[in-house]
């Protein structure tokens, strides 16, 4: 079994090592930074941890794709790009729960 990291900034991966499953392993995708892991938060479980770049544009598409076929989603919170603003301040004050999507529907249509 595989889980999927996604998370754009440097953080700790200890407590998302913990939830993998028996002899699975942690896949991060795109750039981390510098990461400190305890040897044994691997060897008990027998997990591993990866890493990959983002691949570029067909990656990604293959990624979705993939996604797609295989009901794997993301928890998100979905703002019309009105709310920006307020999207902009949750995050400063660290009161998002997974990730924003602005919704660009409400947006002009240019010709």
């Amino acid at each position: 079994m595989a889980s999927i990291g996604t998370i754009a900034v440097p953080h700790d991966v200890t407590p998302y090592l913990r939830l993998v499953a028996l002899d699975g392993t942690l896949s991060h995708i795109g750039h981390l930074g510098t990461i400190t892991v305890q040897a044994t938060d691997l060897l008990t479980g027998r997990k591993k941890l990866s890493s990959a770049g983002s691949g570029g544009r067909p990656a990604t598409a293959a990624m979705l794709e993939f996604c797609a076929q295989h009901d794997i989603t993301a928890d998100i919170e979905l703002l019309p790009s009105a709310r920006v603003n307020e999207a902009l301040d949750r995050l400063e004050r660290n009161e998002v729960r997974y990730r924003f999507v602005l919704d660009m529907s409400d947006l002009p249509q240019n010709p």
